[in-house]
């Protein structure tokens, strides 16, 4: 997939008009993050499971002396559950009062998306619950799902 750091001929980042993004892929679906919450993204490591967690609530790994719980946000969304494969990532994410990582089936770039090609979410998208959502972007032929953090890691979060 090529990087589209300029679509339209629009330089977003010097007009600060544009979101640095990485995309990932859940199932058929591209997701996208401020890539400004990611701290790195690492190959699937062996992950400690709890008794009586939550579906979605893989466990916790030990990333270099750092405990890092582990969400399968393909289970939390309700998408039929998939093995882990060569192209799996875990994304390591830095929100304010948590540490957090998630399970992706394939990370594929990261890109600046103009605001101009931002639209609100409606409130129902492809099985995802509508909150999960900051907005969609449009680009090229696909549709990319901007997801809000906050909300997805409420429950978690630090007040």
């Amino acid at each position: 997939m090529e990087t589209l750091q300029h679509v339209d001929g629009t330089d977003w980042k010097a007009e600060g008009d544009s979101v640095q993004s990485i995309l990932f892929q859940m199932g058929d679906e591209t997701y996208s993050l401020p890539i400004s919450l990611v701290r790195e993204i690492i190959k699937p490591l062996p992950v400690t499971r709890f008794p009586k967690s939550p579906p979605y609530v893989e466990g916790v790994i030990d990333l270099r002396g750092r405990i890092l719980p582990i969400i399968n946000l393909r289970t939390m969304f309700g998408l039929e559950p998939l093995p882990l494969t060569e192209e799996s990532r875990f994304i390591d994410l830095q929100l304010e009062g948590l540490n957090v990582g998630i399970v992706v089936d394939a990370v594929s770039e990261v890109i600046y998306l103009s605001r101009q090609v931002i639209e609100p979410a409606p409130p129902i998208v492809a099985g995802v619950d509508g909150k999960y959502l900051s907005g969609i972007a449009r680009v090229q032929d696909k549709l990319i799902m901007l997801l809000d953090a906050d909300e997805i890691f409420a429950q978690w979060k630090k007040a």
